[in-house]
């Protein structure tokens, strides 16, 4: 089957399935704990997708082009019996790049069964490693130890280049820019600084809180000199930047200040199967359903093509248009459907 293109031309290449909705964190932008307390009801386990459903759909979404997926979350390493999963994916053919994004407090101790059951790589998310910062943006009393020492881990069992993912928050972690630049380089890790970016209804996102990226890059520039790097691959969403001195390179994702929307190749699978189009989407189409009641492998792939053909996502333009304001409507949480 030919590579499905979208009404802008966009190639369906990448593929993020969010495991679970549960996290072990409550981060105020994510899952503030006012909302999300010791009895909120997470999807009940018949409601998941099962890993055969999930290898499934995989496999087709292979046949329409995909070659790279990402397992997300929640906080996927909670998602019992992980590696059997990632053992299936690594099975697909044409599958070129198997990677997950984690907290990083549970990898420590998972890293080598995932590199084992065919994982290749792992993006951890690290907000600031100062002790208190980390512990008011995780929503727990917990340090950036764990985290630090899963990272170690990760690279230790083969799975790197390790990323780490920093958002960036004005009059939060700002201070974590030049710090976390410091820490990370010459340490092989490829440190990204990401805009603090609309996603879902419940982080109070409002553009005052944007860190640019040209005021990321200032900073950083300012302490350790960087210069430009081209993209590795078509529709990279973070902007490449390698140190002069050597000691390795960092990213931006550039999301609000500027939008990659013409490039966008990724499609996500939720936690209860709905294939959605757009990080901002307010929903998306159910695929767990008619595979449960029988549908065919053509029936499902022309369903995700019908999908994918029809997409005319390019939410991240369409803010920046309206000079920053986040349009007023309902969009699916960050935890439904990972980053």
């Amino acid at each position: 089957m030919n590579p499905l293109s979208d009404t802008r031309g966009r190639l369906l290449r990448d593929l993020r399935i969010s495991v679970t909705d549960r996290c072990n964190f409550r981060c105020p932008y994510c899952m503030p704990a006012e909302i999300f307390g010791e009895r909120y009801q997470f999807l009940p386990k018949p409601e998941l997708l099962r890993f055969e459903e999930i290898e499934r759909l995989a496999r087709l979404f292979v046949d329409c082009g995909v070659r790279k997926v990402r397992i997300t979350g929640g906080e996927p390493l909670l998602r019992a019996e992980l590696p059997q999963l990632v053992a299936r994916l690594a099975a697909i053919d044409e599958l070129h790049d198997l990677t997950l994004t984690t907290n990083g407090t549970l990898l420590a101790d998972r890293a080598q069964a995932l590199k084992d059951a065919g994982l290749h790589r792992v993006t951890v998310s690290l907000d600031s490693h100062d002790e208190d910062v980390f512990r008011r943006m995780s929503g727990r009393d917990v340090g950036p130890g764990r985290v630090l020492a899963g990272i170690e881990a990760a690279a230790a069992a083969g799975l790197g280049p390790v990323k780490v993912n920093c958002v960036i928050q004005r009059g939060e972690n700002e201070e974590a820019i030049v710090d976390l630049a410091r820490f990370f380089r010459g340490t092989g890790h490829i440190l990204r600084f990401i805009e603090f970016m609309d996603v879902g209804t419940l982080n109070d996102w409002n553009l005052d809180k944007v860190v640019t990226a040209k005021s990321i890059l200032e900073r950083i520039h300012a302490e350790f000199p960087i210069d430009p790097v081209e993209p590795s691959y078509p529709g990279e969403v973070a902007r490449r930047y390698r140190y002069r001195d050597g000691c390795g390179e960092i990213g931006i994702i550039a999301s609000v200040s500027a939008p990659f929307c013409g490039d966008c190749t990724r499609a996500r699978l939720t936690t209860d199967g709905k294939l959605v189009t757009c990080l901002f989407a307010t929903g998306g189409v159910d695929l767990r359903g008619p595979m449960r009641e029988g549908a065919s492998d053509a029936e499902l792939r022309e369903r995700i093509a019908g999908v994918w053909d029809r997409r005319t996502d390019r939410y991240s333009e369409e803010r920046s248009s309206r000079t920053g304001v986040s349009p007023s409507r309902e969009r699916i949480e960050m935890y439904q459907i990972g980053g």
